[in-house]
């Protein structure tokens, strides 16, 4: 896996520990695995017409569209 072995997984794994805690790490997965879902989504997404129509969906306060 990238030229990684188990003691620089662990080194990175317990730096990690140390930067955000152990109890926030959960959340940091969650947020990990939904930007790797959201960005699958969009690469699989082949028509720009669905690219177009998320955009659009896509509003500010005061109800018009960002742009």
């Amino acid at each position: 896996m990238f030229g990684l072995g188990m003691p620089e997984l662990l080194v990175i794994l317990v730096i990690v520990i140390v930067i955000f805690g152990a109890s926030r790490l959960p959340q940091l997965g969650e947020g990990l695995g939904k930007a790797i879902k959201g960005f699958k989504k969009g690469l699989s997404s082949d028509s720009p017409e669905e690219i177009s129509k998320d955009a659009g969906k896509k509003e500010n306060k005061e109800g018009n569209p960002k742009v």
